[in-house]
């Protein structure tokens, strides 16, 4: 997906969505920051959160620069989108590819179980980014509607054959993830597929793509999943499973809440990847214990609901905030961790309100 997404990079589909996004607003910043926002979630969730804020972060302060608008709130907004979209499917967030390897969930589990609560969560963040960013997007006068719509989004597009073509290869992995069961193909070789056959008819060259590979984090995935291997070999992570099935006493409500809710606060402080992984063997160990939790796969959707939108309720809680706060002190636009913690927790918190009454309606 890396590799798809550097070769689309190079058509600069992103900027031309961005164009498209402040020409109609006609001038109007809040209806700016909902469209890049809409921009933000839809990609995150198909392209993976932490390269589509590194996408959007130089085109959204364009963006900024031309309508008048703070850049720090507009990408702090846009991460804490970013995250909540990515926990829609299977790719959108590095969590849930962990959970989905250790479970053996597939694409269409995510969407039929996390999609729609994400739409919900989603909408209502919509609607409260008015209160959470509309005060600090920028004083004065609205941008010259002149000067946006002198703006020219096709433009924007400097290889059209080759948009066509990625976004073709795109649509058939997408298709081909949908379609994995029926195939019989998982979804690692779908993508592989995906990219190689892309990198044939792109005629890229390897620079151009490579690059846009996440070398760092692959590396450091492998390194998690030693260390939870590590875990469970030696018996920790079963002991830990047996004391919180005894605690629960075969219960399904409790142990849906307490994951979720002890996800998110802890996937606030501690980076949501390696705390995922770390707890995929003990969800294991728990549906081993209580089948009850496994039913519909509900305490692993319970661990993706705290786990991924969990990550906004700090700047470190995930690796797409991290990324997005060292981008703008590189364009000098500083992000503090007091300025996301600002919107950050209220977001967090809201969605996990959002989570709690979902999952034991739908599962419990």
């Amino acid at each position: 997906m890396m590799v798809i997404v550097g070769i689309l990079r190079q058509t600069r589909i992103f900027e031309y969505l961005a164009i498209w996004a402040v020409r109609r607003s006609r001038g109007n910043r809040f209806r700016v920051l909902v469209l890049l926002l809409v921009c933000t979630a839809v990609a995150s969730a198909f392209l993976d959160n932490v390269t589509t804020v590194v996408l959007l972060a130089p085109v959204t302060l364009l963006v900024c620069d031309r309508t008048g608008m703070l850049p720090a709130p507009v990408l702090v907004a846009e991460v804490l989108a970013s995250n909540i979209g990515g926990a829609a499917t299977l790719i959108g967030d590095p969590p849930n590819i962990i959970i989905a390897s250790r479970s053996g969930l597939t694409f269409n589990d995510f969407l039929v179980h996390m999609l729609p609560i994400v739409v919900v969560v989603f909408v209502v963040f919509l609607v409260a980014s008015r209160w959470l960013f509309g005060r600090s997007l920028g004083g004065g006068s609205e941008a010259s509607v002149a000067d946006v719509m002198a703006l020219a989004e096709r433009e924007a597009i400097t290889d059209a054959p080759l948009l066509w073509r990625s976004l073709l290869v795109l649509a058939m992995v997408l298709a081909g993830f949908v379609l994995h069961g029926v195939i019989h193909t998982e979804p690692a070789i779908v993508a592989l597929s995906g990219a190689g056959l892309l990198v044939l008819i792109s005629r890229a060259r390897p620079e151009t793509y490579l690059d846009a590979v996440e070398w760092e984090t692959l590396a450091f995935f492998a390194g998690i999943f030693v260390l939870v291997g590590a875990l469970a070999k030696t018996g920790v992570i079963d002991r830990l499973a047996q004391h919180v099935a005894a605690a629960t006493g075969g219960n399904v409500a409790v142990p849906l809440v307490v994951m979720l809710v002890a996800s998110a606060v802890i996937s606030a402080f501690v980076d949501n990847i390696p705390y995922v992984a770390a707890m995929t063997p003990v969800v294991s160990s728990l549906i081993a214990a209580n089948p009850a939790l496994g039913q519909d796969g509900a305490l692993w959707w319970a661990l993706a609901l705290g786990g991924d939108p969990g990550g906004n309720g700090t700047a470190v809680g995930a690796s797409a905030n991290i990324v997005v706060i060292g981008l703008a002190r590189q364009y000098g636009h500083p992000i503090s961790f007091g300025q996301f913690a600002r919107s950050g927790p209220p977001v967090a918190v809201g969605s996990v309100a959002l989570c709690v009454p979902y999952l034991l309606l739908r599962y419990a």
